[in-house]
This record gives structure tokens, sequence and C-alpha cells, in this order.
């Protein structure tokens, strides 16, 4: 497979997610636009992210850090956590453990 033959699903103003899924793994593609806010959410998923391309400043459990192209972050199940895009388009890789039913086309 390649991203390009993924389909694309705009999500929210300026957020596209693509999907992969495998039995029990989830890995999402998100293309944001500058500025993008997600708010501080949580989910019983464990999730891995990967900062491909743009900076982001994320709120994990209340502490803020800002990631950039290279970074990896972790957030177990159950852990509060948002993200704001800072002045450029943001890349990023998010792998879901069990996969996110509720990403999945209806």
């Amino acid at each position: 497979m390649n991203w390009d033959s993924i389909p694309r699903e705009e999500v929210g103003d300026g957020i596209v997610r693509q999907l992969v899924c495998g039995e029990r793994v989830m890995v999402c593609r998100l293309q944001l636009a500058a500025n993008v806010v997600t708010g501080v959410h949580s989910h019983p998923h464990e999730q891995i992210t990967l900062v491909e391309r743009g900076r982001v400043r994320f709120t994990i459990d209340g502490m803020e850090r800002t990631a950039a192209p290279g970074d990896i972050l972790h957030f177990p199940p159950g852990c509060p956590h948002g993200a704001t895009m800072l002045n450029e388009p943001v890349v990023l890789i998010d792998i879901f453990s069990p996969i996110r039913e509720d990403f999945l086309p209806q």
C-alpha cells in the first residue's frame, strides 16, 4: 500500500484522515491545517503518535509539550490529551490498539 492509494476523509474543518486497519491495530494519517485545535479528550485505546511534518503543541495530562518532525509520543489508555497545530500544516501518524471502531466508515 501507499498513502496515495488510501481514501481520504474530511473529518473536521482543516482535518483530513486516512485509515489502514489490521485485526488489532489501526494506523491513521492525519493532515491538519495550520492553527487547527483538537480539544483535550481521552479514550480507552493505547495511542502512539509520530510527527511526520510540522510543529504541534500537545497537552498531555495537563502538561504542554511542543513536538516536531521525528518526535514520537505515547498516550496510555485513558490519558487526557489534545493538540494545537502551530503556524504550519501538520501531518501526524496515529497508531491505535485496539482499533477505534468509531473511526470506521458507517
